[in-house]
């Protein structure tokens, strides 16, 4: 109790949302860093039934149990405080991540994997609530969330790259990088507190019942599903499209720049909506839209490599602005006592999506060419521009009517 009071008059600082960076790319390292060596895992297990779908689930299943467990991590958020639980799922974090070190059976690795990923939709939860009750000053609040997106973009190609060179070690080694999380938590049971209530948060009275806000957040949680599957689309197909102009599947370093190249240009869109302090998230979501359907339209109109980079660039680009704009509209005018929740539920909503997108991918791509599959998605996007435009505008004309 203690802890809270104080926590009123403590002001964060550049060390606390360095540490709450760090711990948001947790989730990050789950999804990316055992790719490299899939081939491996599939070579080691190919004796096992169903081991062509089993195997690709161990990067895959994290992410849905994200999906499926992060409103009940942000339940556990308001209920039981925010410190203790990013602190306890980040040691369980290290050591179910590390558990495939030593295990060998297919089975007790999908389930440490499963174990994984209800730490990560903690984990997550917690540090992107923590930032919005930390910083709660609109631009300070604004530019750590646009940080996230930055950190967390150039953290995947940092982990994708550190899982390959691991990976020549054997497919147990790179398994080693999720002692990360104990590494983070300890400075964060120094340097984290748990957050009080500003004066800027309006407080639920004695006695009453909390209730998720689904009037106000229902529409950015929407929007969100359809925002985490276009976001993942390129960063899950880019190599295909990139071999499909035809460079070969061996040219890794041709691939690995041009991956590099859109996971860059994600990370200056980051930058940028940090930097933009005084334009809504709002004003940005129709931009970020546009921008990936303008991109991933280019690809389906110019298969060829030229078109496939300058579509990548644009339409990542395009998503640097689009995920912190999400959650910043998701979570600017939620209540101390609700924020949780609301985070839990947006983090599910993107993690479905991304959870969701090779699976659509796959049936969108099955009637045509990939790159023409790509290009439907950008017309889907191009619409979502127009829809949340149109509506964003008429919730603006209400509320100066009603005024």
């Amino acid at each position: 109790m203690t802890d809270v009071v104080g926590a009123r008059t403590r002001q964060a600082g550049v060390w606390q949302g360095i540490l709450l960076l760090a711990g948001s790319c947790m989730p990050v390292l789950g999804s990316v860093l055992i790719t490299p060596v899939l081939p491996q895992l599939s070579q080691h297990f190919a004796q096992e039934p169903a081991a062509e779908i089993l195997v690709p689930m161990i990067v895959a299943i994290p992410a849905l149990m994200i999906a499926l467990f992060a409103p009940f991590a942000g339940q556990i958020v308001d209920r039981a405080g925010r410190k203790k639980l990013l602190i306890g799922a980040l040691v369980l974090y290290s050591l179910v991540g590390t558990a495939p070190v030593w295990l060998e059976g297919l089975t007790e690795i999908l389930v440490s994997r499963v174990l994984v990923g209800l730490c990560e939709a903690a984990i997550m939860t917690v540090c992107t609530t923590l930032i919005v009750d930390y910083f709660h000053e609109e631009k300070r609040r604004k530019r750590y969330l646009g940080l996230q997106t930055v950190t967390t973009t150039l953290a995947a190609t940092v982990f994708i790259v550190l899982g390959g060179a691991l990976g020549a070690g054997g497919w147990h080694v790179p398994f080693w990088v999720y002692v990360a999380g104990v590494v983070i938590a300890v400075p964060m049971l120094f340097s984290l507190w748990e957050p009080g209530a500003e004066s800027s948060d309006t407080l639920a009275r004695e006695g009453e019942r909390i209730r998720i806000p689904w009037r106000d957040i229902l529409a950015p949680v929407l929007v969100t599903l359809f925002g985490g599957f276009v976001f993942y689309v390129l960063i899950i197909e880019v190599s295909y499209l990139v071999v499909g102009t035809g460079i070969s599947a061996e040219n890794t370093g041709v691939i690995g720049g041009i991956a590099a190249a859109a996971s860059l240009a994600t990370a200056i869109g980051g930058l940028l909506f940090a930097r933009m302090t005084k334009v809504r998230p709002t004003r940005l979501l129709p931009i970020a839209f546009g921008l990936q359907a303008v991109g991933m339209t280019l690809i389906g109109l110019i298969p060829s490599l030229p078109g496939v980079i300058a579509g990548a660039v644009i339409a990542s680009f395009g998503s640097g602005l689009l995920l912190p704009s999400l959650l910043t509209w998701a979570v600017s005018t939620t209540r101390f006592e609700d924020r949780g929740r609301v985070t839990g539920w947006w983090t599910a909503s993107f993690y479905l999506g991304q959870f969701l997108t090779p699976i659509l991918m796959g049936a969108i791509a099955a009637v045509g060419a990939l790159s023409t599959g790509v290009a439907v998605v950008g017309i889907a996007a191009a619409i979502m521009a127009i829809v949340v435009l149109v509506a964003l505008r008429g919730r603006r004309d209400a509320v100066v009517t009603d005024a």
